[in-house]
């Protein structure tokens, strides 16, 4: 058995998850779809959680006058727990994901929660990008002070909960 293969089932025997992630990639030049690839394959394999990727780019097609280079990356990446390849996917996007091990995925209850507080924080940033990129200066005062509200409510809640 080689150090992967022991790695990869010591890992998924405490919980971890191997998957494969697809990705699309685009840009104005060949070399330039190859560097973001590679970098973006590299940041993956950087993320705390990540246990071990590979990454693979496909040659780039494409290029005439009216249109990007395009190519497609495959990535194998063996991860801590199930939080940690959802927060990937929900950084990325990949196109298409395939759980390769375990063959059923199971989330300890403080496990979902850590996993759904991710989500809500995540879907929050966008939210607030988007908002803040698209909304009036009136509009984007209301939100800031509805955001307000939000936190006290929150601190409010937390404070019950310390009783």
């Amino acid at each position: 058995m080689s150090d992967v293969e022991k790695l990869t089932r010591d890992t998924v025997a405490n919980g971890g998850i191997l998957a494969m992630l697809y990705f699309d990639i685009h840009a104005k030049t060949k070399e330039l779809v190859q560097e973001l690839g590679t970098g973006f394959i590299n940041e993956v394999i950087q993320k705390q959680g990540v246990v071990f990727a590979l990454g693979e780019i496909d040659e780039p097609t494409g290029g005439d006058e009216k249109t990007n280079w395009s190519s497609s990356i495959q990535l194998k990446v063996l991860t801590k727990d199930f939080a940690t390849l959802a927060a990937i996917c929900m950084a990325n996007s990949p196109y298409s994901i395939e759980i390769l091990r375990p063959d059923a995925v199971k989330l300890s209850l403080a496990d979902a929660h850590s996993l759904l507080g991710t989500m809500s924080a995540t879907t929050a940033e966008y939210k607030k990008y988007i908002l803040t990129k698209l909304s009036k200066p009136d509009e984007l005062a209301r939100l800031q002070e509805n955001l307000k509200k939000r936190a006290e409510m929150g601190k409010n809640i937390l404070k019950k909960g310390e009783k």
